[in-house]
């Protein structure tokens, strides 16, 4: 298992989801879902307080492209070692002028997730989930469920293999 949690299959245990996680986790028959406290959802004190190691715990990060007066929104998985390149690999790949952190307001609002618990699993249709190929190779990473008091356990090959998902090199390298 990783780390100290009470892992369980996800599907039997909806009340840790948030809705649209639930209501797409069928598709996922090999996540675990385990419960936390919500206080501890944040990835590094999640990661201390449970024993998970940072690169097995994956983010997911809203952002809103802009171009041409036009929002769209997509998510990119990356793991919590590294960071997302947003004004390089996601802005060129999304075709915008602009990309930039989605307002927690905009990102939990068309979501229907909760802050610190947004997943990929369950993201509203048409959105792009840009998975960082160190993610889509991990044998097992840790995501958020939709909801603060509880983590989500799957292979990275599931993530990569999500309908919307899209596998590229989005890290962004330590020399920037």
């Amino acid at each position: 298992m990783v780390g100290t949690l009470d892992w369980r299959p996800a599907n039997e245990r909806r009340d840790l989801l948030a809705d649209p996680v639930a209501a797409a986790i069928g598709g996922l028959p090999e996540a675990e879902a385990a419960e936390i406290d919500p206080d501890l959802a944040d990835t590094a004190a999640f990661c201390e307080r449970y024993g998970v190691p940072l690169d097995v715990s994956a983010n997911c990060v809203v952002v809103a492209a802009k171009r041409g007066g036009e929002v769209s929104y997509a998510a990119c998985m990356i793991l919590a070692t590294g960071r997302a390149d947003v004004n390089g690999v996601v802005r060129k790949h999304l075709g915008a002028r602009k990309v930039s952190f989605a307002p927690m307001a905009d990102a939990t609002s068309l979501t229907g997730m909760e802050y610190g618990g947004i997943t990929p699993v369950g993201l509203p249709e048409g959105w792009p989930v840009l998975v960082d190929e160190a993610v889509a190779t991990a044998p097992r990473v840790v995501i958020g469920s939709g909801l603060r008091k509880s983590k989500l356990l799957l292979p990275g090959k599931a993530l990569a293999g999500l309908a919307a998902a899209e596998v590229l090199a989005l890290a962004q390298s330590s020399a920037q």
